[in-house]
């Protein structure tokens, strides 16, 4: 049963990866390419130091070579990151739902897979995402790259245990009380607990002088839209498919 519920789940992770690609395809490439535009006109235009002990300057056009192209980076590098990450998080969502199946709340497969996507993606994305954005290049200091990531990281398991913590209370509540108050009363908790947790981690701004906001913008909404996207997909085209398996079962 958990071997057919995973192949499912890689599956609709996979179907998830390319509407996901698809979508980042056609609105997160063009604020990126924008953000990259600004930080090589910064870097052309930024003073450069001289070398005064060679006696030659450092030359003003001097640009890193990429390894790989931006046109392979936005197409072939693009859809293997985003689908080979959909697949395994289609595994993943395959193994928790065989675990919360019937026991977190009584529900079909399709209304159960609905609920978890909607719950991995406010708390494995928005939780984070709301206090620590992601950001395109030229925004973000290099030497913060290791606090934000940390940051980032200790939000989201923060943001996972206290959606588990929120879900274990709510069975436990409702075995005692009525379901309707069982979950008020843990969806409270919840809050409270990521409420604490925004208060208590610092806020990073990094945004440099004279980048677009318009950009900006456009990259954080794309970033919105292609989880949104990968989760929803990947709940509906895995429950579909669990239902079809229960009923030739």
């Amino acid at each position: 049963m958990v071997r057919a519920l995973l192949i499912r789940g890689m599956l609709a992770g996979a179907i998830a990866g390319l509407l996901a690609f698809g979508f980042a395809r056609a609105f997160g490439e063009p604020p990126l390419d924008r953000a990259i535009a600004f930080e090589s006109q910064a870097e052309a235009t930024a003073p450069h130091d001289h070398d005064h002990d060679h006696g030659h300057n450092h030359r003003a056009d001097a640009q890193p070579t990429e390894l790989v192209s931006r046109s392979v980076q936005a197409g072939i590098g693009l859809f293997t990151g985003v689908v080979v990450h959909a697949t395994a998080l289609g595994g993943l969502f395959a193994l928790v739902f065989a675990v919360a199946n019937g026991r977190v709340a009584r529900a079909r497969p399709r209304e159960m897979a609905a609920l978890l996507g909607a719950a991995g993606f406010v708390a494995v994305f928005l939780v984070p995402a709301l206090k620590y954005p992601g950001s395109p290049p030229a925004v973000g200091e290099p030497g913060t790259i290791g606090l934000r990531s940390a940051l980032f990281f200790a939000l989201l398991i923060v943001s996972l245990l206290a959606t588990i913590g929120a879900a274990a209370l709510r069975r436990h509540l409702a075995e005692r009380v009525d379901r309707w108050d069982a979950g008020l009363v843990s969806t409270a908790a919840w809050v409270a607990i990521i409420g604490i947790a925004y208060w208590i981690l610092p806020a990073i701004d990094e945004v440099p002088a004279g980048f677009p906001a318009d950009v900006l913008w456009e990259f954080r909404r794309a970033a919105f839209g292609v989880q949104a996207v990968l989760w929803a997909s990947m709940a509906l085209v895995f429950g579909v498919l669990v239902e079809r398996m229960a009923v030739r079962r």
